[in-house]
């Protein structure tokens, strides 16, 4: 049997549609405010609270949002009626656990289900987190952020994958006590990225959309900091410490830097995987043509050589039929011979270029076989080719 979920809408009025649309999974109470929503909280086992903001002014919303998220660790998804990036980052700001644009309801299940298992996710991994927090910041307290900011920059290129990357990201960033959200974009996707659960939807589309608003977004208490295919989104900003909120500005952003670099690093030793790959799967689809073509060559030559003896057969038997004197006889002699000469030289000629096709595949196949390319095999195939304009 299904659970279904206790949630309440925060609305004027009561929305049956909405009812209908989730009431396989959700059994939905209504309230017109926010004494009234809270009230049902204290009275049910309640998993989260909807606002429609289809029935409140879009400031109202904020002002709602914020004032829940004050009373109460409940998930809050605010079903909007604006599609703009500023209502998207005040709703964030004011603790909006996820926002639904009109053009976004279509997902509205999948979204309610996402911020239900993070909830419940981050739930489990409180205690485990503030035992492991404690720990990293004991085992820091002696360490100045230069010291945790080289250490990482010494580290990352030990790196071999994005996930490890951003954990050693993560780990650097306990030293400043920031509480972040991560994105990673390289050439092949877009890894979104939490130190203590899932990634949140509205988080991620809040860093792909602000990605090129340049080096710092700040709205409120949260900044979001971008440094080529890396975002950070940091949720708890000293902002009445000028000092501390300044350095970590500064500090921060080194360490994206070289989280960066590293990311076009791996990028390029994935690419530079592929392209071997792909050499090697020519080289050896090369070799099974040309053995496919060599046997086809060698069949042909062989029976252009037999027509052309079976030519000079037949002619040298009709000679004597023909009427010819000793001279003329002598000439057509001499022509047969020739073309048999000639066929042998070209078949002679296709089979040694035909080895030396054969050899170069061989010594491609060789150098590519293993895991790791040796250079100098590669600069000796490189000399057994012909340069051409651009090489």
């Amino acid at each position: 049997m299904t659970t279904r979920y206790t949630a309440v809408v925060l609305s004027k009025e009561p929305d049956g549609k909405l009812g209908d649309q989730l009431d396989e999974k959700y059994h939905l109470l209504h309230a017109a405010d926010v004494s009234e929503t809270q009230q049902l909280a204290r009275e049910h086992d309640l998993k989260l609270i909807l606002i429609d903001g289809s029935s409140i002014a879009a400031e109202a919303v904020i002002e709602v949002c914020r004032e829940l998220k004050d009373n109460s660790e409940l998930p809050v998804v605010v079903l909007g009626n604006q599609e703009t990036l500023q209502h998207k980052l005040d709703a964030y700001d004011a603790g909006c656990d996820d926002y639904l644009s009109p053009s976004m309801m279509f997902e509205l299940k999948a979204r309610l289900d996402r911020v239900l298992f993070n909830k419940i996710a981050n739930d489990q991994l409180k205690m485990q987190l503030k035992q492991a927090n404690e720990m990293a910041f004991i085992a820091m307290s002696d360490t100045s952020d230069l010291g945790v900011n080289i250490q990482f920059l010494l580290d990352v290129n030990r790196c071999n994958n994005i996930d490890e990357l951003g954990m050693r990201l993560f780990q650097a960033l306990q030293s400043y006590a920031i509480n972040c959200s991560l994105q990673m974009r390289s050439r092949y996707g877009v890894k979104n990225m939490e130190a203590n659960g899932m990634a949140k939807d509205m988080e991620s589309v809040l860093m792909s959309e602000c990605k090129d608003k340049g080096r710092y977004v700040d709205f409120g208490r949260r900044s979001i900091m971008n440094y080529g295919g890396v975002s950070l989104l940091v949720k708890n900003m000293p902002v009445d410490d000028e000092k501390k909120y300044g350095a970590i500005k500064d500090n921060v952003f080194s360490l994206l830097q070289g989280c960066d670099a590293r990311i076009q690093a791996l990028d390029n030793l994935q690419s530079l995987a592929l392209e071997s790959r792909l050499v090697k799967r020519l080289s050896s689809q090369m070799s099974h043509i040309m053995s496919t073509v060599d046997a086809s060559y060698q069949h042909v030559m062989r029976d252009i050589a037999d027509v052309v003896e079976n030519m000079a057969d037949g002619v040298e038997q009709s000679l004597q039929f023909l009427g010819m004197d000793e001279r003329q006889e002598a000439t057509m002699q001499k022509i047969m011979e020739t073309g048999i000469t000639e066929t042998s030289r070209v078949f002679n000629e296709g089979m040694r270029v035909d080895e030396g096709l054969g050899e170069l595949l061989q010594k491609i196949n060789q150098v590519f076989s293993g895991e790791h390319v040796d250079p100098q095999q590669v600069q000796a195939l490189l000399d057994m080719m012909p340069k051409t304009g651009d090489a």
